[in-house]
């Protein structure tokens, strides 16, 4: 069974994913990082596919990817780190990124590395609902991959609904229409679109991300779906020159 599946059969509250772009601080901290992820037991890790041109990132991830860029990360390096990676976690691992990278390396050899990497999903912010299906959703479901889309403040009932038909693992529920990395506490409308959500019981179980940035933010997003994703404070809290212990101390604070 694939283990974004299993984590929400087992954990159904206080899920906390953590983003971090792939090449950054340094080319070769991957692996190290998703180490020090594993010892602080969180419970899923979404890795950016660094991409020159990002429609939803703040400048925070922005700039990280383009020094993960200058840095040499692409998609054939991440893939070559990643081969041995279930000998370091058996946490669920997603790859996030846009589709225009994940075109030019091919969308078979892509889903081949995927398999053969054993990651557990692919979020893909820019892929429109019906090009999943044509180009990826056979091979998602022949190899029990999971595909996680987006929601947000403005995507209709209709919409929400036939992403969730199509989807598998989680619904990312973007919590505000804007890039990410907005560190202020959660609004009057933001709660009410979170309540909203919740009161729809989706097949799929929902986390919410964007704009979550410390303990509080964590706890009510939490509160209203089944966890939460950081990824621009976490980005912002790397030392290069002690990449343990300011994960360690960072993961610490969010709980």
């Amino acid at each position: 069974m694939n283990r974004i599946t299993n984590l929400f059969k087992e954990k159904k509250n206080n899920i906390l994913s953590i983003y971090f772009t792939a090449g950054f601080p340094s080319l070769n901290d991957t692996i190290e990082i998703l180490k020090t992820l594993d010892e602080t037991n969180v419970d899923l890790i979404e890795i950016g596919m660094p991409f020159s041109d990002p429609i939803a990132d703040g400048p925070i991830i922005q700039n990280s990817s383009n020094v993960a860029i200058n840095n040499g990360m692409n998609l054939n390096v991440l893939f070559d780190q990643l081969s041995d990676i279930r000998n370091i976690t058996d946490i669920p691992i997603v790859l996030m990124g846009y589709i225009n990278p994940v075109y030019q390396f091919g969308y078979k050899k892509f889903i081949q590395k995927l398999v053969k990497c054993d990651i557990d999903g692919v979020i893909l912010p820019d892929l429109p609902l019906e090009d999943y299906r044509t180009e990826f959703q056979s091979s998602f479901n022949k190899y029990n991959l999971s595909f996680i889309s987006l929601i947000s403040p403005n995507t209709s009932l209709k919409r929400i609904n036939q992403i969730d038909m199509n989807s598998k693992g989680f619904i990312y529920v973007v919590s505000s229409s804007s890039i990410t990395g907005n560190n202020k506490d959660f609004n009057s409308s933001q709660i009410e679109y979170f309540k909203k959500i919740k009161k729809l019981n989706l097949y799929n179980p929902t986390i919410i991300g964007f704009g979550i940035f410390n303990h509080k933010t964590f706890k009510s997003a939490c509160k209203y779906s089944n966890g939460a994703i950081i990824g621009t404070n976490f980005i912002k809290s790397l030392n290069k020159n002690n990449l343990r212990k300011s994960i360690k101390n960072y993961i610490n604070s969010i709980r």
